[in-house]
Formats: C-alpha cells, structure tokens, sequence
C-alpha cells in the first residue's frame, strides 16, 4: 500500500500554463516585421518606415529572448523531475503493467475466501483511474519536454533570420538619415567654436551652458512647449534602469541623471521632437547627443555608439538619434537559461541627463516608466 501511494503521489504537482507560447507569438512578430522590412522601402517616409521596423524587430528579439528564457528554464525543470521520479516511473510502469496483463481465474482468489477476494477487486478498481491519471501526467510532461526542445531547436533559424533582419534595417535606417534633405534647420554650427567649447570644457553642465555660442545664424524656435508631456514622455531606449538620479556608481561618482541598460546596437530616439544642439564626443562620456525640445530645456544622451543628424536640425517625435554599440548576441548566448550568456556579456548603458535652465532635474520627472 505505501508503494500504491507513492505512485498515486507522482507528478501531483499541476501542469503549468505553456511557456512556449511567447516564443511562438515572438516568432510571428519576427515574420511580421520581416515583411515590414520589405515595405519600408516603398513607404514616403523612409526614416520613419524603417525606424519602426527596427524598433519590431528590437521587440521581437526581445520577447523571444525572454520566451526563450521561460521555454529553457520549463524544459530543465521537467528534466530533473522525470530524472529523480525514474525509479517511481519504472513502479508505476511495473504496476500498470501487471494491472494490464491476461489474468488468470487463480490471481482473482483471495486466500480470505470470497469476502477477501470483493474487498481487493473493490481496492483494485478504486486505485486503477488513479495509476491511469498519473500515467496521463506522466505522458504530458514526456511530450511537454520533447516539444520545448523542438521548440528551441526552430527558434535557432528564427533567430538567425531575425538577428539578420535587423542588422539589415539599421543599415538601411543609417543611409536613409544619411540621405534625408527634408528636415528643417534652426542653426549651423560653428565648428571652430565648438571645438575651443569642447577644449575649454571640464564639466558637461559648462559645456550645455555654452551651447548657444556654437550657433550661428540661429531663428527663433517654433517648437511648442512640451510642459504638459510632463511624466508622460516614453523614455529614448528600450532598456531598464540600472541606476538613479544622485545615486552612486560603483566608484562613488554620483551624477543627476540616470543609466539605462540597453540591449546590443539598440536604437534610440528623440522622445518628443526637438532640435539637435550637439551630436559628437564629449569628455569621457562617448558620443552624445543633446537635444532640445524647449527654450532652456535640455536632453543629454550619452554613450552612443553612433549617432545621426547634424547641430541644428529639428527632428520630429520618434526619429532616431543613434544606435548602442556591443555585438549582437550569438544564438547560444540568447538560448542560455539565463538569458546572459553565461554572464560574460556586459550590457551597453546610456546616460541620460535632462538639464532646465542651468540646473539639472531628475529625468523621472519627465518620462514615463513601468517602474514608478
């Protein structure tokens, strides 16, 4: 009897919900934006076109990442429990087994007479849906992990299609900028004075106070003020935030704006239009792009890899501003359980930094997350 409850006890735990369904649907919006990409070609608004076909694809990407993650972390799980249950399946198997053989008139006999012999057909036929529905259990967890390892055998295509989809578009988005006439100038910049600004600068607020000095020939600006956007602008990069306003980096450096963890080559973007002040190197903070929406507002994006437009261009809500750097995951890297590849990657980050006036705020003020 303790061996029957042993095996009634099997895989009593439900059957969780499928954790490869956001692989599946992330697949499908790879294929959508595949043939996103393919239209954006013929689209009036190429930068734009492409800008959102990058940015499906970023999500696509992502969400199989993360399906991925679930689909890996599901099949390990059911791996270990069929491993430390074989002795309790073979049981099981060894019990259905006999239940199901061509029994003899002899094996219906109970020593006890006939009374015996009601009680164990009555044991008999209350334990018998009990192994079947366990042997059930059993079955879907078997077919379970054979389908997420089928799953993450096809993703590898997927992925690698996907992977290479999106290198395509950001090329195609980096010569659409590169060629686009259409965009409105409020200024031109100075080169010379913004190279003796750059030389003369120790501190980025010196530097975004002698912004002004770098235009020449500058009209007034005809942006609307975004004050009413206030809390309710989507942040420039996909990404989550590692680190605060006025909290201290490994060093103890403390500066007023924040750091966002982006994925590899990820695109960022004016988060409401404004005009580019500066696009270039600056100290020790990588390529940056400052950008203004507003009089005496300004958006400082640091750590770019690659950046796009020129000072003095107004560029609309959502145009790209530049690409992270990094590499694009391998497909084993994106497959890890882990979804870190190990922990060898590190993830590329940028810093932003809203200044008004002469004085820096914090840029959770302005932009809206899911994080509070």
């Amino acid at each position: 009897m303790k061996r029957l409850a042993l095996i009634l006890a099997l895989l009593a735990t439900p059957v969780a919900a499928d954790p490869g369904a956001a692989a599946r649907a992330a697949a499908q919006a790879l294929e959508a934006a595949s043939i996103q990409l393919d239209q954006a070609d013929g689209a009036r608004n190429r930068v734009r076109a492409l800008t959102e076909t990058v940015r499906a694809y970023e999500d696509g990407l992502e969400a199989m990442r993360e399906g991925l993650r679930q689909a890996a972390i599901r099949e390990t799980e059911l791996s270990r429990k069929l491993v430390a249950q074989e002795q309790d399946i073979a049981q099981l198997l060894g019990v259905l087994s006999a239940l199901g053989g061509a029994a003899g008139p002899e094996t219906l006999l109970h020593p006890a007479g006939p009374v015996g012999t009601a009680r164990s057909g009555m044991l008999l036929a209350a334990v018998t849906p009990g192994l079947s529905e366990q042997a059930a259990r059993l079955r879907a967890d078997l077919e379970e992990v054979t389908a997420l390892r089928q799953l993450q055998q096809n993703a590898v295509d997927t992925l690698r299609e996907g992977l290479a989809g999106v290198q395509v578009a950001r090329t195609a988005l980096s010569q659409a900028v590169a060629d686009r006439t259409s965009l409105p100038r409020r200024f031109t910049e100075d080169p010379v004075k913004t190279a003796v600004l750059i030389a003369a600068t120790e501190t980025l607020a010196g530097f975004a106070s002698g912004l002004s000095e770098i235009a020449e020939g500058e009209s007034a600006s005809s942006l609307p003020p975004i004050d009413d956007l206030k809390g309710r602008l989507p942040l420039p990069v996909r990404g989550e935030i590692l680190r605060r306003a006025g909290e201290a980096d490994a060093a103890g450096v403390i500066r007023p704006g924040i750091l966002i963890a982006t994925p590899e080559q990820a695109l960022v973007t004016t988060p409401t239009a404004a005009t580019i002040r500066y696009n270039g190197p600056l100290l020790d903070y990588g390529l940056v792009s400052i950008l203004e929406p507003q009089a005496d507002l300004l958006i400082v994006l640091a750590g770019l890899d690659t950046v796009f437009g020129s000072a003095g261009q107004v560029l609309p809500a959502g145009s790209p501003v530049g690409l992270m750097g990094g590499e694009m995951a391998e497909n084993a890297a994106i497959l890890s359980p882990s979804g870190d590849g190990g922990g060898t990657r590190r993830p590329e980050t940028l810093y932003i930094e809203i200044r008004q006036g002469d004085a820096p705020v914090d840029p959770l003020t302005w932009f809206a997350t899911d994080k509070g």
